[in-house]
This record gives C-alpha cells, sequence and structure tokens, in this order.
C-alpha cells in the first residue's frame, strides 16, 4: 500500500476497492463501494466525503472549545492569580503559532506522504498530554511549554489535516465543504463560553484535565474518517463520474461560471513561484492581525476595559461565534457560486471596522456591532482561504503548499496578540492596539485584489495557456 493510501484498506464488504481509473469490460464504471469504514453509502448515492466532513467538523469544535477560544479564560485567571503580565501571556499565545508556523512546512508535506489520519492520531494525543501537563503548571516557562504542547498537538490533528482531507474528496462543492467543516470550530467557540465559565468558576486546572480526557474519548476515535483521497477506497471527487463532471462542466460554461479544477496541480515549489502565492498568504496574514488579538484579549477588554461581567463577556463572545456560524455557512454557499476575492475583500473591511468599533466605543450597541461584524467576516473569509488556494494550486500537493503559507500567516498569528498586549501594559488600554491592528486587516484587502488566478504549470510537451492569467 502506497504511503497516501492509509483508507485502501478501509472498505467493508469488498476484499480490495475498485479501481476508478478502471472501466469494465463493457466500458462502464466499477460500481461504488456500497460501505466505507462499515457505513453505508447507499450504492454511492450518498457520498462518504461528507461523513468525513461531519468527523473533520467535530474535531474542530473540540479545538475551538478547548483552547482556541477558550485561551483569553485561561489568560485573565492566570494573569489574577500569579501576577503575569498581558505581554508575557501573549507571548505564550506567539510562542504557539510560532511553532506552528515553522514546522508548517514539514507537517503539509507529511500530511501530503502519509496521510491525514496518521498525523491527527499523532496529534491527538500530543493535544491531551499537553492538557494534562497544562493543569499541573507552576511557573511561567512551564506555562510556555505546556501550552507549546498543547499547540502542537491540535495543530497536528486539526486545521490542516482537516483542510487537506477535504480538499482532496471535493471540488465543485469545495467551499461549501470547508465552510461546513469549520463550522465546528465555530461552534465551539460557543461552547468556550461553558469552558470559560468552568475556568473561573470550577478552577483551570480541573478544566484543564478535563479537556485532557475529552480529546481521547471523542477526538482520537474521529480520526478514523480522515481518509487521504476518496480513490483509494473506489470513490471519485464529490462522487461523480468523469460524464456528470463533464456535463456540469458544459453547463457552467454555458452560464459563463468559472469551474474549479482538480486537473491543475502545482507542486509547492511551483505555486511558491507565482505571485497569488504570496499575495494570498500576505493578505491571510493581515487577516490574523485581528483574529488571534481578539481570540487572546477580547475576554480581558470587555471585562477590565469596558466593566462587563464574566458572563456578560462569554454572551458576547458566545454571539461573535453564532454569526461565525452564519458566516460560514453563506460564505461556503457563495464561494462556489461567485467570485472568492471579491468576497474576502469585503470581510477585511468588516474586520477593520468591528474592532474599531470595540475599541473606541464601550456601548451595548457597538459590542454587538463588532460581534456581528468580526463574526461574519471571520467565518465568511476562513473556508474561502483555502478555496481559493485549493483552485488555483489543485490537490496533490495542497498539504504541502498550505504548510509553507503558514510560514507567512504566523506573522500575523503571533503579531496581534503581542501588539494588543504590549501597547496595553504600556498605556491601561487596549484602544491603541486595536487600531493599529484594525488598519492592518484593513490595508491587508490590496493583497486579495492582486490575488489572480496563476496560469497552469506547462506539462512537457503539452504547454498550457497563459491568456486571461496572471503577469
Amino acid at each position: 500500500m502506497s504511503a497516501r493510501s492509509d483508507g485502501a484498506d478501509e472498505v467493508r464488504g469488498a476484499s480490495t476497492p475498485p479501481d476508478v481509473s478502471r472501466p469494465l469490460p463493457g466500458g462502464e464504471a466499477p460500481p461504488p463501494p456500497r460501505r466505507v469504514l462499515g457505513v453505508p453509502t447507499h450504492g454511492g448515492r450518498f457520498f462518504f466525503g461528507w461523513y468525513l466532513v461531519a468527523a473533520g467538523s467535530v474535531i474542530q469544535f473540540l479545538i475551538g472549545a478547548l483552547v482556541n477560544n477558550a485561551f483569553g479564560g485561561y489568560v485573565a485567571v492566570l494573569s489574577a492569580e500569579y501576577g503575569w503580565s498581558k505581554t508575557a501571556l501573549s507571548w505564550g499565545f506567539a510562542i504557539s503559532r510560532m511553532e506552528s508556523g515553522i514546522l508548517g512546512p514539514l507537517q503539509g508535506w507529511l500530511t501530503d506522504r502519509l496521510g491525514p489520519k496518521r498525523i491527527m492520531r499523532i496529534g491527538m494525543v500530543i493535544f491531551a498530554i499537553g492538557f494534562f501537563a497544562f493543569s499541573q503548571l507552576w511557573s511561567l516557562p512551564t506555562f510556555f511549554i505546556f501550552f507549546a504542547l498543547i499547540s502542537l498537538g491540535s495543530s497536528l490533528a486539526g486545521f490542516m489535516p482537516v483542510t487537506v482531507a477535504v480538499v482532496n474528496w471535493f471540488d465543485r462543492s469545495r467551499s461549501m465543504a470547508l465552510g461546513i467543516s469549520s463550522v465546528g470550530f465555530a461552534v465551539g467557540g460557543l461552547a468556550a463560553s461553558v469552558v470559560i465559565l468552568a475556568i473561573t468558576d470550577l478552577g483551570w486546572r480541573q478544566t484543564a484535565f478535563a479537556s485532557g480526557v475529552i480529546v481521547l474519548a471523542v477526538g482520537l476515535p474521529l480520526t478514523s474518517f480522515m481518509l487521504s483521497r476518496p480513490e483509494d477506497v473506489g470513490l471519485r471527487v464529490d462522487g461523480l463520474t468523469p460524464e456528470q463532471v463533464a456535463e456540469r462542466r458544459a453547463a457552467d460554461a454555458a452560464r459563463q461560471r468559472q469551474s474549479t479544477s482538480t486537473e491543475v496541480d502545482f507542486s509547492a515549489r511551483q505555486a511558491m513561484r507565482t505571485r497569488s502565492f504570496w499575495t494570498i498568504s500576505l493578505g491571510h496574514s493581515s487577516a490574523l492581525f485581528v483574529v488571534s488579538a481578539v481570540m487572546v484579549h477580547l475576554f480581558s477588554h470587555l471585562t477590565e476595559s469596558l466593566g462587563y461581567s464574566n458572563g456578560e463577556a462569554a454572551f458576547f463572545i458566545g454571539l461573535m461565534t453564532a454569526f461565525q456560524i452564519v458566516g460560514q455557512l453563506a460564505g461556503g454557499w457563495l464561494g462556489d457560486l461567485i467570485n472568492k476575492r471579491v468576497i474576502v475583500v469585503g470581510c477585511m473591511a468588516m474586520h477593520a471596522a468591528g474592532l474599531l468599533l470595540v475599541a473606541h466605543l464601550g456601548s451595548l450597541s457597538a459590542v454587538v456591532g463588532f460581534a456581528v461584524l468580526h463574526g461574519l467576516a471571520w467565518g465568511t473569509r476562513g473556508p474561502l482561504m483555502q478555496g481559493i488556494r485549493a483552485d488555483y494550486f489543485g490537490r496533490s500537493s495542497f498539504g504541502s503548499i498550505m504548510g509553507f503559507s503558514s510560514m507567512i500567516l504566523m506573522i500575523g498569528q503571533i503579531a496581534g496578540p503581542v501588539i494588543a498586549g504590549f501597547l496595553y501594559d504600556r498605556t491601561g488600554s487596549y484602544e491603541s492596539g486595536f487600531t493599529i491592528i484594525a488598519l492592518i486587516a484593513a490595508s491587508g484587502s490590496v493583497f486579495f485584489m492582486l490575488s489572480t488566478r496563476p496560469a497552469p504549470p506547462a506539462v512537457p510537451g503539452n504547454p498550457l495557456p497563459t491568456a486571461g492569467y496572471e503577469a
């Protein structure tokens, strides 16, 4: 079995998966398997890829609820208990993002090579061990070390391998599938309100230990669904035959709609030679200045600067996350129909406007306005980032391309929280830090305007046309 075929032995009810690349003697395509992982596909009428999407969504729910959206709660209680500064605690988040960015190319290559399932299983174990260790921390250095362990595990088990798996299984419905898989992260933000209350009311040590148990009990078994490619189990991308794909592309051409294409495949090196690789990554990094700063500092800003109670702050975070879910579903649907870049430019403006509202106005309407704007922008933009990359660069090296992109993304992930925390410690307010970050996000929209579709890489003996693509 090849390194990528981590799902070829998972078909139930057949000794080997059908070879979908070879027609039967009569010219007909072989029938799809009736079961994959024991799950019925109803003779191919229900595409197994949607089971994979659901499993990925639950896994991202765990990561969103237990760590990414709950980190602000840990920051608040640890700062109060140990007297550690906001800047120091922000560096804990920044170090974890740095680790993710530096290891991104290796993780992406391993995901392409070994398949998402194997990488995610290793990640889940590390994720749980990190929580168990975090529950016993006793100093600032151990905080950095144990949180970095949590971050490493969640990175290996979460966003990148889930995204690679979804991209490999979907083409025409890719944006919607990415949106649904990301909904778990947003719903985790709603559940994070409960986690934050547990941190403040029941104890942060107990909450961290319980989080590790949940990761092992729920997250680890779900990795079994994260098969690398549909071809490995006798299925096709989107569950469509070549004839059905041709029919849909003809319909797209009649409606003058741009079809995505799984036939375009860049290597990581080829992708990095295009302008769009860099402009997409820089624009994405600009958005993450806002996202990461909000993750780390919003709870503290609402409670300490604006005077809201813990319960009220948790409500606002929940409201923001509810609109994030709306954005993910709406953005996934729209992203399969219209130009993704146009949508993303609008989202960058919403990120900036929302953060300026909550930075300069403490009224109820301003905080609600922030929650709506930032939630919709975050939810809509997130899946489209990967959708654009997959549309432009294809499936074969998508993990590696994501991995190299992460080295640029970590700039925003690191700098956002540190800028906000540093200026808070200097001025006693988040106003100046949030303003600077909002302006960075607004200016980042220019990068997406420049991110035109690159010309496909030429194949020896079969050069492809370049008209209509980036210069």
